[in-house]
């Protein structure tokens, strides 16, 4: 640890101009986490079913036998909560991002293959859903491997993007070391792209967001309504919006199948889609286009 190094420093007081298409003062990033199927589970070998980001908040984990709650709430992101945000998305004609599990994929096809004839990005997240803190960097090599490929067959093409979220010390390196991916976006330190090292050359990372995520509705003291979740939207757009005069910005919303999913939520994303719209100066898009964006106009320095 005594070599590891911070930035805290960043673009400072002079971000680069991002110069998105049309003139546009942010861009809006649509991310869906799709996980239902690859959490943790005593029927996958795990000492415990998941106990993380379901609505039993709080729960401790059940140890040695399985959690039938926990698999039914998350099953219900897979069965009804992703064809809800489905609807939704195509109803605004929404471009969007999937942060996809293989595993999730293979436990339903279906949502795979709708994925891809929406045109959708669909980048990767893991073999599985778990923390790779302390997962064997070769055993990460290979899931990155297999997550890859199982990607580019259920969903039809290979991803060029990549978010673990639960990452280990190597995760950034075995993306870079893989290769044919334009970016990842395991961090959340800014407001716009940047580049780091990574197996030695320069490597694109866009930043996520847990703030404007729905995560917070399954977490103590986070949302309670959609209404919550609609405001704190909204408000980060609008400030974006105005910085984004002079300074144009990226904003990433992340949502997941069993939480927005949820029929007294889904209306948070509607609304925002609704706001952006009529406020304009948005360019909605995927995180290849902005990824290919920034490379174009801000290459990595020689």
């Amino acid at each position: 640890m005594s070599g590891h190094q911070r930035d805290l420093v960043g673009y400072g007081a002079e971000p680069p101009h991002a110069a998105w298409p049309g003139g546009a003062r942010v861009a809006v990033s649509l991310v869906l986490n799709y996980e239902e199927g690859g959490e943790r589970n005593v029927l996958e070998g795990d000492p415990a079913s998941e106990d993380y980001l379901h609505e039993i908040v709080g729960a401790p984990p059940v140890v040695g036998g399985r959690d039938l709650n926990a698999e039914s709430l998350y099953a219900y992101g897979a069965r009804a909560g992703f064809w809800r945000i489905h609807r939704t998305l195509a109803a605004h004609g929404a471009p969007l991002t999937v942060y996809a599990v293989a595993q999730a994929l293979e436990r339903n096809p279906d949502a795979a293959r709708a994925m891809g004839a929406a045109g959708w990005e669909v980048a990767g997240h893991g073999r599985r859903w778990i923390d790779h803190r302390h997962v064997p960097e070769d055993v990460e090599r290979a899931d990155i491997a297999y997550a890859t490929a199982t990607i580019e067959r259920l969903v039809g093409r290979r991803p060029v993007g990549w978010y673990t979220g639960r990452t280990s010390p190597h995760t950034r390196r075995l993306v870079a070391e893989e290769g044919g991916f334009l970016y990842d976006s395991d961090d959340y330190s800014d407001d716009l792209p940047f580049y780091v090292e990574a197996a030695g050359h320069p490597h694109l990372v866009l930043p996520y967001s847990l703030d404007a995520n729905d995560f917070k509705f399954l977490i103590v003291h986070g949302f309670t309504t959609a209404d919550d979740m609609l405001t704190y939207l909204v408000d980060t757009f609008d400030t974006l919006h105005a910085e984004g005069a002079d300074r144009p910005r990226m904003m990433s919303v992340g949502l997941h199948c069993r939480i927005t999913g949820r029929p007294g939520r889904i209306r948070a994303l509607d609304g925002f889609l609704r706001h952006v719209a009529q406020l304009g100066g948005a360019w909605v898009t995927t995180r290849e286009r902005i990824a290919h964006h920034w490379l174009a106009t801000h290459p990595p320095r020689p």
